[in-house]
């Protein structure tokens, strides 16, 4: 039986990175695809690297039968609202059409506790928001996955969420499971579980579900 192809968008933050090591250091796939905006030089028998460009994106680069998005920024990366919006809400939406015109049968992505289209927080809103676009696409699979804050090393320098880490980890102990911090490799773990598991539909995994 001929295993399926997995597409990574946002592999080179912390949850992409450690999916993307995890799906080649697993047997669940036949191939792995990588959308980059530079090549890394990287090499294993089962990755493919394409460049893609978001901002001019290719309908025909966006082809595999799972895939995962894992693209995300901050407020004060981004620079502006409507630069965050392009990133979590345009860009992830933009994937997820391209991907079900091309036959994507499991698309998942992250959100983050605390995601309601609804909300007055601006990041919460905008995390509900691309939730309810996806679930209007009508994958045969979609995966929401809602963590905690996230541990982890992350390549870029982030002050604010650094020490935010600690905090949390200091009063573990005190926080219910729902709201405790997680590793961002579980939630990696979870991500490539739901690929396997048979749901239908819509399957929304909150922070402690992945523990």
């Amino acid at each position: 039986m001929t295993r399926p192809t997995a597409l990574v968008a946002g592999s080179s933050g912390l949850t992409g990175s450690l999916l993307t090591d995890q799906l080649l250091a697993g047997n669940d796939y036949e191939r792995v695809i990588v959308l980059v905006r530079k090549k890394s030089g990287k090499e294993h028998p089962l990755l493919t690297e394409i460049v893609f460009d978001f901002d001019r994106p290719k309908a025909s680069m966006v082809k595999a039968d799972h895939v995962y998005c894992c693209l995300g920024t901050t407020i004060k990366k981004a620079g502006s609202r409507e630069a965050f919006y392009k990133v979590d809400f345009t860009y992830p939406f933009e994937l997820a059409e391209m991907a079900k015109n091309n036959g994507t049968e499991y698309f998942a992505i992250v959100t983050a506790m605390g995601a309601n289209a609804g909300s007055s927080i601006f990041y919460n809103r905008v995390k509900g928001d691309i939730e309810t676009a996806l679930k209007g696409l009508g994958f045969e699979k979609l995966g929401i996955f809602r963590p905690s804050m996230l541990l982890g090393d992350r390549k870029e320098n982030r002050a604010g969420e650094s020490f935010g880490q600690k905090v949390m980890l200091w009063l573990d102990f005190l926080i219910p499971k729902k709201y405790k911090a997680i590793q961002a490799a579980r939630v990696a773990e979870a991500m490539i579980k739901a690929g396997r598991d048979s749901f239908k539909g819509v399957k929304i995994i909150e922070s402690d579900e992945m523990y």
